[in-house]
Protein backbone atom coordinates (compact mmCIF):
# COMPACT_ATOMS: atom_id res chain seq x y z
CA UNK A 1 0.00 0.00 0.00
CA UNK A 2 1.19 3.08 -1.13
CA UNK A 3 2.01 5.87 2.21
CA UNK A 4 0.89 9.26 2.37
CA UNK A 5 5.08 10.30 2.66
CA UNK A 6 5.45 8.24 -0.80
CA UNK A 7 2.70 9.77 -2.24
CA UNK A 8 3.94 13.24 -1.52
CA UNK A 9 8.01 12.16 -2.48
CA UNK A 10 6.54 10.45 -5.96
CA UNK A 11 4.72 13.34 -6.89
CA UNK A 12 6.93 15.98 -5.65
CA UNK A 13 9.80 14.33 -8.15
CA UNK A 14 7.73 14.28 -11.03
CA UNK A 15 7.20 17.59 -10.81
CA UNK A 16 10.26 18.67 -10.53
CA UNK A 17 10.88 16.53 -13.72
CA UNK A 18 8.57 17.56 -16.01
CA UNK A 19 7.14 20.75 -15.10
CA UNK A 20 10.26 22.92 -13.82
CA UNK A 21 8.86 25.52 -16.78
CA UNK A 22 5.38 25.27 -15.26
CA UNK A 23 3.83 28.95 -14.79
CA UNK A 24 3.09 30.58 -11.57
CA UNK A 25 -0.95 30.17 -13.16
CA UNK A 26 -0.72 26.56 -14.17
CA UNK A 27 0.44 25.56 -10.27
CA UNK A 28 -2.59 28.28 -9.16
CA UNK A 29 -4.69 26.04 -11.72
CA UNK A 30 -3.31 23.01 -10.13
CA UNK A 31 -3.90 24.14 -6.27
CA UNK A 32 -7.46 25.12 -7.07
CA UNK A 33 -7.88 21.91 -8.69
CA UNK A 34 -7.05 19.86 -5.44
CA UNK A 35 -9.41 22.37 -3.37
CA UNK A 36 -11.81 21.68 -5.70
CA UNK A 37 -11.33 18.05 -5.22
CA UNK A 38 -10.95 18.42 -1.44
CA UNK A 39 -14.20 20.75 -1.43
CA UNK A 40 -16.37 18.72 -3.79
CA UNK A 41 -16.89 22.32 -5.95
CA UNK A 42 -17.80 23.76 -2.62
CA UNK A 43 -17.91 26.86 -1.38
CA UNK A 44 -14.73 27.80 0.08
CA UNK A 45 -14.56 28.82 4.06
CA UNK A 46 -14.18 32.17 4.88
CA UNK A 47 -10.69 31.47 6.22
CA UNK A 48 -8.61 29.80 3.15
CA UNK A 49 -5.44 30.96 5.13
CA UNK A 50 -3.27 27.08 5.59
CA UNK A 51 -6.08 25.57 3.56
CA UNK A 52 -3.35 24.38 0.34
CA UNK A 53 -1.83 22.42 3.27
CA UNK A 54 -4.44 20.11 3.77
CA UNK A 55 -3.54 17.13 1.23
CA UNK A 56 -7.26 16.93 -0.42
CA UNK A 57 -6.37 12.73 -0.17
CA UNK A 58 -5.81 13.16 3.45
CA UNK A 59 -8.08 15.48 4.71
CA UNK A 60 -11.39 14.25 2.56
CA UNK A 61 -14.36 13.52 5.31
CA UNK A 62 -18.04 12.58 3.71
CA UNK A 63 -20.01 15.30 5.22
CA UNK A 64 -22.83 14.90 7.35
CA UNK A 65 -26.43 15.24 6.42
CA UNK A 66 -27.13 18.23 8.27
CA UNK A 67 -23.51 19.64 7.15
CA UNK A 68 -24.62 19.12 3.73
CA UNK A 69 -27.95 20.80 3.69
CA UNK A 70 -26.37 23.89 5.26
CA UNK A 71 -23.07 23.86 2.76
CA UNK A 72 -26.26 24.02 -0.22
CA UNK A 73 -27.73 26.15 1.82
CA UNK A 74 -24.35 28.50 1.67
CA UNK A 75 -23.94 27.60 -2.17
CA UNK A 76 -27.78 29.37 -2.56
CA UNK A 77 -26.38 32.05 -1.04
CA UNK A 78 -23.18 32.34 -3.51
CA UNK A 79 -25.88 32.34 -6.40
CA UNK A 80 -27.21 35.51 -4.86
CA UNK A 81 -24.49 37.32 -5.22
CA UNK A 82 -23.47 36.97 -1.30
CA UNK A 83 -20.22 37.46 -1.26
CA UNK A 84 -19.21 38.15 2.49
CA UNK A 85 -20.59 36.15 5.46
CA UNK A 86 -23.08 37.34 8.01
CA UNK A 87 -22.39 39.95 10.12
CA UNK A 88 -22.10 37.37 13.10
CA UNK A 89 -20.38 34.68 11.53
CA UNK A 90 -17.77 37.32 10.87
CA UNK A 91 -17.23 38.45 14.27
CA UNK A 92 -15.87 34.52 14.62
CA UNK A 93 -12.55 33.08 13.60
CA UNK A 94 -11.79 29.43 13.08
CA UNK A 95 -8.85 29.37 15.46
CA UNK A 96 -11.54 30.75 17.72
CA UNK A 97 -14.10 27.72 17.11
CA UNK A 98 -10.77 25.08 17.50
CA UNK A 99 -10.07 26.31 20.99
CA UNK A 100 -13.78 26.52 22.72
CA UNK A 101 -14.02 22.54 20.73
CA UNK A 102 -11.14 21.94 22.55
CA UNK A 103 -11.87 23.50 25.91
CA UNK A 104 -14.84 21.42 25.86
CA UNK A 105 -13.48 17.97 25.14
CA UNK A 106 -10.74 18.70 27.77
CA UNK A 107 -13.01 19.01 30.52
CA UNK A 108 -16.23 16.57 29.16
CA UNK A 109 -14.58 14.21 26.62
CA UNK A 110 -15.05 14.07 23.20
CA UNK A 111 -18.51 12.80 22.82
CA UNK A 112 -19.42 16.48 24.07
CA UNK A 113 -18.51 18.08 20.62
CA UNK A 114 -21.04 19.17 18.41
CA UNK A 115 -21.52 22.38 16.43
CA UNK A 116 -24.34 23.25 18.38
CA UNK A 117 -22.89 23.08 21.67
CA UNK A 118 -19.60 25.03 20.44
CA UNK A 119 -21.65 27.63 19.03
CA UNK A 120 -23.49 28.03 22.57
CA UNK A 121 -20.24 28.46 24.05
CA UNK A 122 -19.33 31.11 21.80
CA UNK A 123 -22.58 32.72 22.32
CA UNK A 124 -22.81 32.43 18.38
CA UNK A 125 -25.59 30.61 16.24
CA UNK A 126 -24.75 27.08 15.20
CA UNK A 127 -24.97 28.36 10.90
CA UNK A 128 -22.43 31.15 11.79
CA UNK A 129 -19.75 28.03 12.93
CA UNK A 130 -20.42 26.79 8.97
CA UNK A 131 -19.03 29.77 7.56
CA UNK A 132 -15.49 28.56 8.46
CA UNK A 133 -15.97 24.73 9.59
CA UNK A 134 -17.77 22.67 7.33
CA UNK A 135 -18.81 19.48 9.77
CA UNK A 136 -18.12 18.02 13.21
CA UNK A 137 -15.48 15.85 11.31
CA UNK A 138 -13.72 18.58 9.65
CA UNK A 139 -13.59 20.29 13.43
CA UNK A 140 -12.03 17.22 14.57
CA UNK A 141 -9.55 17.49 12.65
CA UNK A 142 -8.42 20.88 12.82
CA UNK A 143 -8.45 20.09 16.80
CA UNK A 144 -6.08 17.08 16.67
CA UNK A 145 -3.89 19.51 14.25
CA UNK A 146 -3.91 21.66 16.89
CA UNK A 147 -2.75 20.07 19.30
CA UNK A 148 0.19 17.92 17.12
CA UNK A 149 1.33 22.31 16.89
CA UNK A 150 0.66 22.47 20.37
CA UNK A 151 3.86 20.16 20.99
CA UNK A 152 6.41 22.79 19.38
CA UNK A 153 9.98 21.75 18.50
CA UNK A 154 12.41 23.62 19.84
CA UNK A 155 14.87 26.11 17.86
CA UNK A 156 17.51 23.23 17.18
CA UNK A 157 20.78 23.58 20.35
CA UNK A 158 23.19 21.58 18.09
CA UNK A 159 22.82 19.16 20.85
CA UNK A 160 20.48 16.27 18.66
CA UNK A 161 20.15 14.28 22.16
CA UNK A 162 19.03 16.97 23.72
CA UNK A 163 16.43 18.64 21.30
CA UNK A 164 14.90 15.36 20.49
CA UNK A 165 13.99 14.62 24.44
CA UNK A 166 12.59 18.27 24.62
CA UNK A 167 10.74 16.98 21.61
CA UNK A 168 9.24 14.25 23.34
CA UNK A 169 8.35 15.85 26.88
CA UNK A 170 6.54 18.13 24.96
CA UNK A 171 5.08 15.93 23.10
CA UNK A 172 4.14 13.67 26.23
CA UNK A 173 2.99 16.97 28.41
CA UNK A 174 0.84 18.15 25.37
CA UNK A 175 -0.66 14.65 25.05
CA UNK A 176 -1.65 14.57 28.86
CA UNK A 177 -3.24 17.78 28.66
CA UNK A 178 -5.49 16.49 25.84
CA UNK A 179 -5.79 12.99 27.04
CA UNK A 180 -9.04 12.41 24.85
CA UNK A 181 -6.68 13.32 21.61
CA UNK A 182 -5.18 9.60 21.92
CA UNK A 183 -7.94 7.54 21.04
CA UNK A 184 -8.67 9.94 18.27
CA UNK A 185 -5.20 9.86 16.24
CA UNK A 186 -5.21 6.77 14.41
CA UNK A 187 -8.58 7.94 12.74
CA UNK A 188 -7.40 11.50 11.87
CA UNK A 189 -5.61 12.91 8.68
CA UNK A 190 -2.51 12.60 10.11
CA UNK A 191 -0.96 15.95 8.07
CA UNK A 192 -2.70 18.85 8.86
CA UNK A 193 -0.85 22.40 8.27
CA UNK A 194 0.56 22.73 12.02
CA UNK A 195 1.29 19.02 12.02
CA UNK A 196 3.46 19.71 8.95
CA UNK A 197 5.32 22.85 10.29
CA UNK A 198 6.08 21.34 13.17
CA UNK A 199 7.23 18.34 11.39
CA UNK A 200 9.69 20.28 9.26
CA UNK A 201 11.22 21.81 12.38
CA UNK A 202 11.47 18.78 13.82
CA UNK A 203 13.47 17.60 11.47
CA UNK A 204 15.68 20.53 11.51
CA UNK A 205 17.64 19.08 14.66
CA UNK A 206 19.59 16.76 12.18
CA UNK A 207 21.44 19.89 10.45
CA UNK A 208 24.52 19.39 9.65
CA UNK A 209 24.70 15.47 10.84
CA UNK A 210 26.16 13.00 8.26
CA UNK A 211 22.84 11.15 8.56
CA UNK A 212 20.33 11.11 4.96
CA UNK A 213 17.16 12.31 5.18
CA UNK A 214 15.61 8.74 5.50
CA UNK A 215 17.34 8.19 8.61
CA UNK A 216 16.04 11.37 9.76
CA UNK A 217 12.82 10.77 9.43
CA UNK A 218 12.81 7.34 10.81
CA UNK A 219 14.45 8.64 13.67
CA UNK A 220 12.18 10.81 14.33
CA UNK A 221 9.35 9.07 14.18
CA UNK A 222 10.60 6.31 16.42
CA UNK A 223 10.88 9.35 19.16
CA UNK A 224 7.14 9.97 19.02
CA UNK A 225 6.26 6.42 18.36
CA UNK A 226 7.83 5.93 21.56
CA UNK A 227 5.87 8.55 23.33
CA UNK A 228 2.45 8.21 21.99
CA UNK A 229 2.97 4.51 23.20
CA UNK A 230 4.45 5.51 26.23
CA UNK A 231 1.46 7.85 26.90
CA UNK A 232 -1.27 5.04 25.95
CA UNK A 233 0.44 3.05 28.70
CA UNK A 234 0.36 5.79 31.38
CA UNK A 235 -3.41 6.75 30.55
CA UNK A 236 -4.30 3.26 30.98
CA UNK A 237 -2.57 3.22 34.58
CA UNK A 238 -4.67 6.31 35.36
CA UNK A 239 -7.76 4.46 34.16
CA UNK A 240 -6.69 1.80 36.12
CA UNK A 241 -6.40 3.80 39.47
CA UNK A 242 -10.04 5.72 39.08
CA UNK A 243 -11.29 2.00 38.22
CA UNK A 244 -9.63 0.83 41.91
CA UNK A 245 -11.34 4.35 43.71
CA UNK A 246 -14.12 2.96 42.35
CA UNK A 247 -13.97 -0.83 43.56
CA UNK A 248 -12.65 -0.01 46.46
CA UNK A 249 -15.11 2.95 47.85
CA UNK A 250 -16.99 2.30 50.96
CA UNK A 251 -14.28 -0.42 52.20
CA UNK A 252 -12.01 0.37 54.71
CA UNK A 253 -8.04 0.16 54.72
CA UNK A 254 -8.45 -3.58 56.28
CA UNK A 255 -11.02 -4.52 54.15
CA UNK A 256 -8.46 -3.35 50.96
CA UNK A 257 -5.35 -4.59 52.15
CA UNK A 258 -7.14 -7.87 52.94
CA UNK A 259 -7.99 -8.21 49.64
CA UNK A 260 -5.15 -7.04 47.66
CA UNK A 261 -3.52 -9.75 50.14
CA UNK A 262 -4.91 -12.56 48.99
CA UNK A 263 -4.54 -11.70 45.25
CA UNK A 264 -0.62 -11.77 46.27
CA UNK A 265 -0.85 -15.01 47.70
CA UNK A 266 -3.26 -16.28 45.02
CA UNK A 267 -0.74 -15.36 42.52
CA UNK A 268 2.51 -16.87 44.42
CA UNK A 269 0.70 -20.02 45.37
CA UNK A 270 -0.31 -20.88 41.55
CA UNK A 271 3.53 -21.38 41.25
CA UNK A 272 3.11 -20.18 37.48
CA UNK A 273 4.05 -16.58 38.21
CA UNK A 274 7.43 -16.74 39.78
CA UNK A 275 9.16 -13.57 38.11
CA UNK A 276 5.41 -11.77 38.97
CA UNK A 277 5.79 -13.24 42.72
CA UNK A 278 9.25 -12.15 43.40
CA UNK A 279 8.07 -8.53 41.87
CA UNK A 280 5.21 -8.50 44.60
CA UNK A 281 7.98 -9.27 46.98
CA UNK A 282 10.26 -6.68 46.81
CA UNK A 283 7.58 -4.54 46.61
CA UNK A 284 7.29 -3.21 43.06
CA UNK A 285 4.41 -1.43 41.82
CA UNK A 286 4.90 -1.10 37.97
CA UNK A 287 1.85 1.29 37.97
CA UNK A 288 2.83 3.55 40.53
CA UNK A 289 2.01 7.04 40.08
CA UNK A 290 5.42 8.27 41.90
CA UNK A 291 7.60 6.52 39.18
CA UNK A 292 6.15 7.72 36.06
CA UNK A 293 8.10 10.29 35.32
CA UNK A 294 11.30 8.33 36.19
CA UNK A 295 9.62 4.99 34.02
CA UNK A 296 9.50 7.69 30.83
CA UNK A 297 12.94 8.99 31.07
CA UNK A 298 14.27 5.59 31.53
CA UNK A 299 12.54 4.36 28.20
CA UNK A 300 13.50 7.29 26.54
CA UNK A 301 17.30 7.12 27.43
CA UNK A 302 17.18 3.77 25.93
CA UNK A 303 15.91 4.81 22.94
CA UNK A 304 18.18 7.58 22.77
CA UNK A 305 20.91 5.49 23.37
CA UNK A 306 20.16 2.83 20.52
CA UNK A 307 19.61 6.19 17.97
CA UNK A 308 23.65 6.93 19.32
CA UNK A 309 24.67 3.79 18.39
CA UNK A 310 23.23 4.19 14.57
CA UNK A 311 24.38 7.81 14.24
CA UNK A 312 27.79 8.20 12.66
CA UNK A 313 30.75 8.31 15.50
CA UNK A 314 30.96 11.67 17.03
CA UNK A 315 27.88 12.88 14.95
CA UNK A 316 26.40 16.02 16.69
CA UNK A 317 28.44 14.96 20.16
CA UNK A 318 29.11 18.08 22.30
CA UNK A 319 32.57 19.32 22.08
CA UNK A 320 34.70 17.94 24.58
CA UNK A 321 35.32 20.33 27.84
CA UNK A 322 38.42 21.58 27.16
CA UNK A 323 41.44 20.67 29.89
CA UNK A 324 42.25 23.17 33.18
CA UNK A 325 45.33 24.93 32.73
Amino acid sequence: MTSRFHSLSAGAARQHAGHADATPQHAGATRQRAEDARQGGEVSPVEPEDEEFWAPFLAYRPGDRRAERLRAHAREDAKRRQQHPPRRAAALSRDEIVRAAMNVADAEGPDAINMRRIARELNSGTMSLYWHIRSKEELLDLMIDSIVGEAAAPEPSGDWRADLRAIACSSRDTLHRHRWAVNFMGGRPPMGPKSLRNLERALSVFDGLDIDKATAMSTLMAVNTYVLGAVLREIQEMNGEHYMAEVFAGLSEAEKEALIREFAERIRGAGRFPHMAAMMAEGIDPDAPGTRDERFEFGLDCLLDGIAARFPRGAGAPPPASSPA
